[in-house]
């Protein structure tokens, strides 16, 4: 036992002295990754912009004016919204986008020196000018309504690095086991479509019963949205919810040990399958 948690440690500072020394190489493939998406287009990265933009107007029409969805703690269900949003679809994106990131990149896979295992990492910095001007669009639409934003809001980058953990250790779990079995990309996708209506992002989760609140809380991806709404909307500090802390924590860090033995046991075999 105390040689595998020695094995863990080593391993672990080895990935973090591995980021270090290819810095540069991740900032390069990210920017290219993020220019990429929006090659050929004349909008270009105004469409970083538009999507964020559109997919708050629909859900605030469908439920805020065609549902008449009534304001939440005293902020406009778009503000109260997005603060969700952003935080799901920062999440989301990076999970369905590294889930097939070894599968599409066999010319860097099949590199003998080439480390693989920063391929989701390269996902998670290119999301970040998307989860920007989701956050941004956020700080607008509650100065706009005359909502404060306040020191708490520092607490973003506690929540921001949650999410990143969490969403690293399962993308290195789907991509390893992608390549093997190329379901893993369609199952990710139903399970991320469920995992949104069943995450209070565009409904309270106050108005489920106590039970059901219970059950819904043991969800990782609760305890980053109720983070980003405590940081703008509620003024909560983090360390108020201290179990849900150690327990958000004790789950993402089994899902990183998980998925980078499990990427680190497959990773030889990637060039013989690609």
């Amino acid at each position: 036992m105390i040689i595998e948690l020695r094995g863990l440690y080593r391993a672990f500072f080895e990935f973090v002295r591995l980021l270090f020394d290819r810095r540069q190489l991740i900032w390069e493939m990210a920017r290219r990754d993020l220019v990429q998406k929006y090659v050929g287009s004349r909008v270009g990265l105004l469409w970083t912009v538009i999507h964020p933009l559109s997919l708050i107007f629909i859900f605030w029409f469908v439920f805020g004016f065609g549902l008449k969805h009534k304001p939440v703690a005293n902020v406009p269900f778009s503000a109260w919204l997005t603060a969700g949003m952003a935080a799901w679809f920062s999440f989301s994106g990076i999970v369905a986008e590294s889930t097939g990131v070894i599968v599409s990149n066999p010319h860097l896979i099949k590199k003998i020196n080439f480390p693989s295992q920063i391929l989701p990492v390269v996902k998670i910095v290119s999301s970040m000018v998307n989860h920007l001007v989701f956050l941004i669009l956020l700080v607008i639409l509650l100065l706009v309504n005359g909502v404060p934003i306040t020191f708490f809001a520092l607490q973003i980058i506690y929540y921001y690095c949650c999410l990143v953990f969490l969403a690293l250790g399962i993308s290195w779990l789907t991509s390893a086991i992608n390549v093997f079995f190329r379901d893993v990309c369609q199952i990710v996708q139903l399970v991320l479509q469920i995992m949104f209506w069943a995450t209070p992002i565009i409904w309270d989760i106050k108005i489920m019963p106590e039970k059901v609140q219970m059950f819904l809380r043991l969800n990782p991806i609760h305890y980053i949205i109720r983070g980003y709404r405590e940081s703008f909307i509620y003024y909560r500090p983090f360390w108020l919810h201290l179990w849900g802390g150690i327990y958000f924590w004790c789950v993402t860090l089994f899902l990183l040990i998980v998925g980078a033995l499990v990427f680190r046991r497959l990773k030889g075999h990637f060039p013989d399958v690609l």
